[in-house]
């Protein structure tokens, strides 16, 4: 049972990344939107003060803002999309009208049991307009429940076919047949059901923000112990786009979650300091300064023949966790030889999250410098403190050398370069690392990856059932994990890591993962559908 409700949480994590990726997409485009209708920049660079340019900003940050207020739908089709076993894009138009049907069907039987209130003012009332529907106000677990429910009858019916005159309603015409009748069900359900829920999801924020600190520490350690699981997303998502990450008022719109507030505080000129929800969303200290220390402090307590060694490892995944955020080629080069390691990083990454909350602190970098700049700068000092935050992170990037470099020397931890006699030591020449460098250029062109190699790693084409990824990860499930050639993986394909959990195994190879992914559905024969 709990290697199948394990299976159940992967699929549904890896599911979770189709809309939550294109997100921040839409949040870097309405900080470029900003830039150009900041006044402090305008006043600096006087000659982009002019309607076609400032024109062009106010369009492109408030079109995207759109977005954030139909995250349900987004969420439904994205969901709906990730979950499905085949015929994806049939599956993610079925919950487009699986949810307009939804809505509608909500918004008569909550018209025909005098549940309506008066659409004037809908703040505090439990009910908000969905695409100019007024409905009970799910927000984003909306999209959730719809995606799944979509998904599991798609999965069980899209492939039912009819003969003669029937022959025209099935497949996944079939499908939205039976979607029907389970959506209208669902939302007369609902309208009873969800206001219990509402008030639990009152009372868990309440909680929270109660316990302050503590809470924010718990969920900035969870987010990184969770990493070797997958699941570390399903910590942050809710506190991101649910009123578990806070309620605000933004332009006149009632808005929930972290990162929804913080774009719509963003593109708002009128908001003069941002609301402490984003918070929430800053989880970037450890990324960007915290494991740049410890990297630092591997190769200080490094065996002195070593050191130089080493850096082939280092110097590439320091560079990636802080322009990037990719933080996973750095954190598994320690997280099963010295575990400690793991959570003292997880408690500091937490603690991180509690400084810049008692600073008051609202600057975000949750993906590497990059965004850090472009979510921040341009909303200015007042706005953010992001000057604090530098400050904040270079004192982290002193506290993570100081206690990695004491945990390794005093406990003798096998971390990079400190291997026991007889223990090869990845990259440890620099002909080996200019080999490495050149593959993970092979890697980026998908026609030259050995998919076969990594087909056969994986136990062979028969072996293998399900082919995904995320941003950094091949998730694979598998008939037989024990038959995976790890060393073949992690030496000759380029993977940093391997784990196994159950069936589920996933194999890290970082930024390149989708061009491997496409590589080995190409190998296994899989086309889109898949």
């Amino acid at each position: 049972m709990k290697d199948k409700i394990m299976d159940q949480l992967q699929r549904f994590s890896k599911a979770m990344f189709v809309p939550v990726l294109i997100l921040p997409i839409a949040g870097i485009l309405i900080a470029v939107g900003n830039l150009f209708t900041n006044a402090r920049l305008l006043a600096v660079l006087p000659f982009l003060n002019n309607p076609i340019t400032t024109g062009f900003g106010t369009l492109l940050s408030g079109s995207l803002v759109s977005i954030l207020n139909n995250l349900g739908l987004i969420f439904c089709v994205g969901l709906a999309v990730g979950l499905a076993n085949k015929k994806k894009a049939e599956s993610g138009f079925t919950a487009l009208l699986g949810f307009l049907v939804f809505i509608n069907a909500m918004n008569k039987f909550m018209g025909l049991t005098g549940i309506l209130v008066s659409a004037d003012s809908l703040q505090g009332t439990g009910q908000a307009l969905v695409l100019g529907i007024q409905i009970l106000d799910m927000g984003v677990f909306l999209g959730i429940i719809l995606g799944i429910v979509t998904a599991m009858v798609h999965n069980r019916f899209s492939d039912t076919e009819f003969k003669n005159a029937f022959q025209i309603y099935g497949g996944t015409r079939f499908s939205f047949i039976v979607l029907i009748p389970v959506v209208v069900l669902l939302a007369v359900m609902l309208t009873y059901v969800w206001p219990f829920v509402q008030a639990g999801i009152s009372a868990m924020g309440n909680f929270i923000n109660r316990t302050g600190n503590f809470g924010l520490f718990i969920y900035g350690a969870l987010e990184r112990l969770l990493i070797p699981t997958g699941l570390h997303h399903l910590v942050y998502t809710p506190f991101l786009y649910t009123s578990l990450g806070g309620v605000a008022t933004v332009g006149g719109q009632i808005l929930e979650g972290s990162r929804n507030i913080y774009y719509a505080e963003m593109a708002d000129p009128s908001v003069a300091v941002l609301s402490r929800s984003v918070i929430w969303d800053a989880r970037g200290i450890s990324k960007m300064f915290g494991l740049i220390g410890a990297c630092l402090a591997m190769y200080h307590t490094a065996r002195p023949e070593n050191r130089n060694k080493i850096k082939a490892i280092l110097i590439p995944a320091a560079v990636t966790s802080f322009i990037a955020g990719v933080t996973e080629p750095i954190e598994f080069s320690f997280m099963f030889v010295a575990p400690i390691l793991f959570v003292v990083h997880a408690c500091l990454s937490g603690f991180s999250m509690v400084a810049l909350n008692l600073l008051n602190v609202r600057a975000i970098g949750p993906n590497g410098f990059i965004d850090f700049l472009l979510y921040n700068v341009p909303l200015g000092i007042a706005k953010t403190g992001w000057p604090v935050y530098i400050a904040v992170g270079l004192l982290f990037f002193v506290i993570y050398y100081i206690v990695f470099r004491i945990l390794i020397s005093r406990l003798d931890l096998k971390t990079l370069g400190r291997e026991s006699e007889g223990m090869e030591m990845k990259l440890y020449t620099k002909a080996e690392y200019n080999e490495k460098i050149s593959a993970e250029k092979t890697l980026k062109a998908e026609k030259r990856i050995d998919a076969a190699l990594i087909v056969s790693a994986l136990g062979g084409a028969d072996n293998i059932k399900k082919v995904d990824n995320c941003y950094t990860r091949l998730r694979l499930i598998l008939e037989e994990p024990e038959l995976v050639d790890e060393t073949v993986l992690k030496q000759d394909t380029g993977a940093n890591a391997v784990i196994r959990k159950g069936k589920n195994v996933q194999v890290v190879y970082g930024l390149q993962v989708t061009a491997v992914r496409k590589a080995v559905d190409a190998e296994l024969g899989l086309g889109e559908e898949k």
